[in-house]
Order: C-alpha cells, then sequence, then structure tokens
C-alpha cells in the first residue's frame, strides 16, 4: 500500500470518527431534554459538510508527457494493467472527472462537444441528465474499463466555420493551418467533458481526480480555468524529463497554477536518461541540472519539483518490483502528495468545524449552568424560609412577581427588535436574491451581444462584476446591522436579567465577496492582454462569461443558504436562556406557592432540590465528557488514528 492510499484512508477514518462523535453528542443531548432545533440543524449541517467532503487532484500537462500514465500509477497499478489509455499522442482529448455517486450505477457520463454551441457552462449541464450520453462501465473486467476509457480520447471532423463556432480554432493562430487537413476539415474532441464514475476505494472515500486535455484547452475550456483547477486541493504540473520547459508551460504555470500549496512540478520519464553509457552518477547529475532549469524558469523551489518514471513505476507495482519502484522515484512523489495534501485538508475541515462545535457545546453548556444555578438559587430560597413566618414567604411571592413582570415587559420590549429582525433577514435577499443575480447575468449578456468592439466586450463583464460585488457588500452590510442589533439584545438580557450569554454567532459575505474577486482575477489574466478580440476569441469569451455566471451562481446560492442558516441560529442562544428563564421563574413560584398553602413540606422540597442538584451535576459531567470525546475526535491527527 502506497503511503498516499495509506494516509487518505486514515482521512477517511478521522472523518468517520468526527461523524460517529458528532452523531453520539447529539444522541445524548436529545435524551437529555437539552436539543433543540437550531442546534439539531447546525449538527446536522456538519455532518453533510463531512460526508459531503472531496478531496481532488487535478493532473496538467501538455500531451504526451506521460499524464494518464502518471494516474494510473498512482492510483490503478492494483488492476495488473493500465486503467487510462496511455500512449504515443493524445490520450485525453476532453476534461475528465473521476469520481464516485453511489446513488447511480458504474458509467461514463460524455457531453458531447455540440454544447459549447449553447449559453450554459459545463457545470449547468451537470443537473441536465437527457444531454449527457451515458455508457455502463463494467468494474469486473480492466479490458472492458479501458475500452470504455478510450472513449474521452475520441475526435471528430468538423468544417474550419463548426471550429470556430466552438471556440476551438483561431485563424490569427500561427499554428492554425496544421491543424487543416487536405479535406479542410479541422480535428477536434467529440466530447466536451467526461465523468467517469467509478468504485474505486479512494474515490468512494471522496477522491476526485481531474484528468485534463492539453494546454490549449486551459485557454478555450473554462470549466478547466475558473472551476476545476482553481478548486483542486492539489495540481500536478507534469513535464517530460527529456524537454523540461516550453514557454507555454511557463504560460499555464504563472497564469492558471502556481506556486502555492499543493502545486507540485512533475518530472516525468526520467527514465529516457537511463542510459547504459552513463555512469549513475552523470545521469543523477542530468536529473538534478534539468530539476535546477525547472525551478529558475518557473520561479519555484527545488523542493516542489518531483523526477519520477511514471511507467516503470506502474510496471514495478504490477510486477512487485520493489528496486524497480525505488528507481521510478514514484514512491518519493506518493509520500510528498500525501504529506502536502491531506494534511492540509484536515486543518481546512478541522478550522470549519472547530467554531460551529464550540457555539454548539458552549450553548448547551449555558443551558446546563443556567439550569443548575437556577436549581441552587431557588434551594437557597427554600432554605431562607426554615422558621419563618407567613408574611416573609409572601413578600417572596411578591418578591417573584415583581421579576416576572420585569421579565414580561422586556419580552414586550423584544418583539419591536423581532419586527426590525424580520425586516433586515427580508432585505439581505433584496441585493442577494438569485432573481437579481439572474437579471445580472441576462443584462451583461445582452450587453456582451450587442457590442461590436473588444472594450465593450470586457467592459459588459466587468459591469457584470461591479453589479455582483456591490450586491453582495450591501447585503453584508445588512447583516452586520443584524449582527449589532443581536449583539444589545444579547447584553441587555445578560445583564438585566442574568442570562448566561456570550456574544451571537458572529457571520460575513466576506468570503464570498473574495471568491468573486479570485473569478475575476482568472478572467483579467485571461483577456486583460488582449485588444483585439478574433471571432474564436469572441466566442471563448463568451464561453468563459457563461462559466462565470455559473460559478458566481454556485457562490450566491452557497451564500443564501448560509444566510438562512445563520438567520435561523443567531437568535436560539437567547431563545433558548429565555425559555429556561421563564420556565425557573414559574417553578419558582410554584414552589414558594406551595410552600405557603402547606408549610410543613418545606424540608421535602429542599431534599427533591437536592436530589435534582446532584443529578444536575452528573449530567453536566457526562456533558464535560461527550463534549471532551467530540473535540478530541476532531483534533486527532492522522499518524495516530492506525493505533488508536
Amino acid at each position: 500500500m502506497s503511503n498516499l492510499v495509506q494516509k487518505f484512508q486514515e482521512y477517511s477514518d478521522w472523518r468517520k470518527g468526527v461523524v460517529n462523535a458528532l452523531e453520539q453528542y447529539r444522541e445524548w443531548i436529545s435524551g437529555s431534554d437539552m436539543a433543540d432545533a437550531a442546534s439539531d440543524q447546525r449538527i446536522s449541517r456538519l455532518l453533510e459538510r463531512l460526508v459531503d467532503d472531496k478531496l481532488s487532484i487535478a493532473f496538467v500537462a501538455e500531451f504526451s508527457r506521460g499524464k494518464s500514465e502518471l494516474i494510473n500509477a498512482i492510483f490503478f497499478a492494483d488492476y495488473g494493467q493500465r486503467i487510462l489509455p496511455s500512449s504515443a499522442g493524445r490520450t485525453t482529448m476532453c476534461p475528465t472527472e473521476l469520481l464516485y455517486d453511489e446513488t447511480i450505477p458504474p458509467c461514463i457520463r460524455l457531453l458531447p462537444i455540440e454544447t459549447r454551441k449553447e449559453a450554459q457552462s459545463t457545470s449547468d449541464y451537470k443537473g441536465q441528465h437527457n444531454v449527457w450520453t451515458v455508457l455502463p462501465l463494467n468494474i469486473s473486467s480492466g479490458d472492458g474499463m479501458l475500452e470504455a476509457f478510450k472513449q474521452v480520447s475520441l475526435t471528430k471532423k468538423v468544417s474550419i466555420e463548426e471550429a470556430k463556432s466552438y471556440g476551438l480554432f483561431d485563424e490569427d493562430d500561427p499554428d492554425a493551418p496544421l491543424e487543416i487537413d487536405e479535406n479542410g476539415m479541422v480535428e477536434i474532441s467529440q466530447w466536451r467533458h467526461a465523468i467517469v464514475n467509478f468504485p474505486h476505494p479512494l474515490l468512494k472515500e471522496g477522491l476526485i481526480i481531474v484528468d485534463t486535455p492539453g494546454l490549449n484547452a486551459i485557454g478555450t475550456e473554462p470549466e478547466l480555468t475558473l472551476n476545476l483547477i482553481p478548486n483542486a486541493h492539489a495540481v500536478l504540473f507534469i513535464l517530460a524529463a527529456d524537454t523540461g520547459v516550453t514557454k507555454s508551460d511557463i504560460d499555464v504555470w504563472r497564469n492558471h497554477i502556481g506556486g502555492g500549496p499543493g502545486r507540485m512540478v512533475v518530472l516525468n520519464k526520467i527514465d529516457s536518461m537511463w542510459d547504459e553509457l552513463r555512469t549513475p552518477e552523470e545521469i543523477e547529475s542530468q536529473i538534478k541540472h534539468q530539476i535546477s532549469t525547472v525551478a529558475h524558469n518557473l520561479s519555484i523551489d527545488e523542493k516542489q519539483i518531483f523526477p519520477v518514471s511514471a511507467q516503470k513505476g506502474l510496471v514495478a507495482k504490477i510486477n512487485k518490483d520493489a528496486p524497480l519502484l525505488a528507481k521510478s522515484r514514484l514512491p518519493t512523489l506518493e509520500y510528498a502528495l500525501s504529506k502536502e495534501l491531506i494534511p492540509s485538508k484536515q486543518e481546512i475541515i478541522r478550522a470549519q468545524m472547530s467554531s460551529d462545535i464550540n457555539e454548539i457545546t458552549g450553548g448547551q453548556q449555558a443551558i446546563l449552568s443556567a439550569r443548575s444555578r437556577s436549581v441552587v438559587e431557588q434551594m437557597m430560597e427554600l432554605k431562607s424560609l426554615r422558621g419563618k413566618n407567613v408574611n416573609v414567604i409572601e413578600h417572596m411571592m411578591r418578591r417573584i412577581d415583581a421579576e416576572k413582570k420585569e421579565f414580561d415587559a422586556s419580552l414586550i420590549k423584544m418583539q419591536g427588535t423581532r419586527a426590525v429582525f424580520t425586516r433586515l433577514s427580508t432585505e439581505v435577499y433584496t441585493s442577494l436574491g438569485m432573481d437579481i443575480l439572474r437579471e445580472e447575468i441576462r443584462k451583461a449578456r445582452d450587453e456582451m451581444e450587442s457590442s461590436n468592439f473588444s472594450s465593450g466586450l470586457k467592459d459588459a463583464v466587468k459591469q457584470f462584476f461591479s453589479n455582483i460585488k456591490f450586491n453582495l457588500q450591501a447585503s453584508n452590510k445588512k447583516t452586520d446591522e443584524i449582527s449589532e442589533m443581536m449583539t444589545i439584545m444579547y447584553r441587555k438580557f445578560s445583564t438585566e436579567h442574568g442570562l448566561a450569554l456570550t456574544a451571537p454567532m458572529p457571520f460575513s459575505l466576506q468570503k464570498y465577496i473574495q471568491e468573486v474577486n479570485a473569478v475575476e482575477a482568472v478572467f483579467q489574466k485571461q483577456f486583460s492582454a488582449t485588444t483585439l478580440l478574433t471571432k474564436p476569441r469572441v466566442v471563448v469569451m463568451q464561453k468563459f462569461f457563461d462559466s462565470i455566471a455559473a460559478r458566481v451562481k454556485q457562490s450566491f446560492l452557497q451564500a443564501n443558504r448560509d444566510v438562512e442558516a445563520w438567520q435561523k441560529v443567531v437568535m436560539a442562544p437567547l431563545e433558548a436562556q429565555i425559555r429556561e428563564h421563564k420556565g425557573q421563574l414559574k417553578n419558582r413560584m410554584q414552589s414558594i406557592q406551595r410552600i405557603h398553602v402547606a408549610t410543613d413540606s418545606l424540608e421535602e422540597k429542599i431534599n427533591s432540590f437536592e436530589a435534582i442538584q446532584a443529578e444536575m451535576d452528573a449530567q453536566k459531567s457526562k456533558l464535560n465528557e461527550m463534549e471532551a470525546k467530540l473535540k478530541n475526535a476532531l483534533s486527532a491527527e492522522l499518524s495516530a488514528l492506525k493505533a488508536a
């Protein structure tokens, strides 16, 4: 088992451990009469996030760099043969995602290239099952799978005009004449996108492998540029050891990949340097020279470059040839990938969940503390009545009644604040609503279609981004107003009535503004340097806008879901404490009234409260235990999981 596979399985075990601890925590608080709709909803969202958690690795390279072979070597060697087609020339003609969805049978879904004529992105089409060509995948036959996977390499011949309409032929490109055959036809991919649903053990655990076509596709297929590559947790940029870095390699690296976290360069085909006329020292020197050159040209650290032989690594794994596997250096890449990718992904999920878990457990602790404090206070009140006459008891009843009236008056005032909360909550959607977004998309498309100039096209997209960010910022101001109002309300009830309330749950739409900024930056990189757009480039820009619209739509949908969820829970701790306090006042009054009627029940009542206090202490101890178990599961390190 490779280190990468082992780490991924450990990561999967960690997720399952957190899921188990969350479910146990929810089950316990439900049985302890401390559950409420808001906390239950938040736990459900955390569980959904863990179940839906995906980890994607994108493989990017010019054709014939051994990209598909590297995927075979890392992930599919256990099948004893190649699964992805790997041969001289181009084997991956369209972006291909390998994943697993248990709701549908193993298959290959293929999106026809003709969909590029429509004003919809690949993401838009993912929900339209009738558009895709679906081929069954026989997972019991390696040869059958290999044959099915060859679909991604299928091409077709079309006229120059048709290729232009897809944005796949630019006559101003100096190399364009080389793409035209003797009949004046251009060869293009038969498919726009492929999704392979395959029950590989790692894919079942949430891994997504993204196999990209040649570098030119990164400029013409927006799905790669805007979604698949930027959102990948790791990107492996594959070069050939014998050719090194080309100009197109440098452009793609600088404009679309960069040297950030999870970005690695693979110097493949080092076996081409294994020359019997050279000494091992000479071969090593040559490899080091190539690493140094690549590091300089891409402006990265040499530690980010991994020389390997994917082909020899695959052969070595299949034949159980340990010396050849070591010589291929594939284990070094797998180790680095597991060390870089999986712990950082775990840290992201952990950071996302920690604040929510702290809010949930803090809320439960506050409720239990309030109950415990109420029991102690009532018990002290009752003890203070020992030996007292009826007048003292009546005075205490009047005092509790006054407290209740004062609290009820605060609740009446709170109704006005609730009305403001409802109004502001509605106003958030006046600039965040999906209808507003659809109108902005429509306006931008109309302006692009009516413009005859390159500057007009770019101005339309620029204005779209400006309007979208203005709308997000307007909604963000409304959520800030809600937060400020809730903070004042929390503070009021805490100081005036002794409720155990911390600050309300914070919220911001800033991350969605940053997402839109990132999408805009990709667009600027792609088109800002172009002063005059040819017809094919206009088509490409329009395709880009379709994908931009789909990407922004995803952000807005998630922002809407987040706002809605936040609005439901931001008042929940206050409402829970109000319910507790009202119940406590009622119980105090009833206890004193019963003692007023029959004073001989005082000691019996005190004894019952002492029993309740002991029960509360035990409950608090159990809550602390459950909370510690949950937080320990979240903070567990991968290396400790197998031992545990």
